[in-house]
């Protein structure tokens, strides 16, 4: 069975998890995960760029097949969510300038596609991430284990022929 190379991109500003996974259809292998950061009080358009460089660095590196990413949701705080927004569009377009498909999920979909339970906690969520990718420890910083939790959640919904 035919291996596909993943990325799991856990959106934000300051902090964008990334995890790069391959998967054969039954078997997770991580290849890399960590993080992409941008230092409070720099001018917000200098943040997005060293983003937008930062994943075109890992695109080029690792050259996914694929892209998972979480579906952005807010309902408080609207600054936050526009400049998420913001991230997570020079991520998606790092993506575009590659043809390299895109696909959506929820919160609820990663935690039922990782622990089986929509309302698992984050901990169950990291926890079920370590044992599904055969890590010693729960990766680190916690925006690194989203983002492989949302390439898992990708692997689980690819179908295989």
């Amino acid at each position: 069975m035919k291996k596909i190379r993943i990325l799991g991109v856990d959106p934000g500003y300051a902090i964008v998890g990334f995890g790069v996974l391959d998967y054969d259809g039954m078997r997770f292998e991580p290849i890399e995960y960590g993080a992409v950061l941008t230092e409070a009080g720099t001018p917000f358009p200098e943040r997005l760029k060293a983003i937008f460089e930062d994943i075109e660095f890992i695109f080029d590196k690792f050259k996914p097949d694929c892209m998972a990413i979480e579906r952005l949701y807010f309902t408080t705080n609207q600054k936050t969510a526009i400049d998420v927004a913001q991230a997570r569009g020079v991520t998606v377009l790092s993506a575009a300038r590659r043809a390299v498909p895109v696909s959506e999920y929820t919160p609820l979909q990663v935690k039922m596609s990782v622990t089986g339970y929509g309302k698992a906690e984050k901990k169950q969520v990291m926890e079920m991430t370590r044992q599904i990718l055969g890590l010693a420890q729960i990766p680190k910083p916690d925006d690194a284990a989203d983002a492989l939790a949302i390439a898992i959640c990708h692997g689980h919904s690819v179908r295989y022929s």
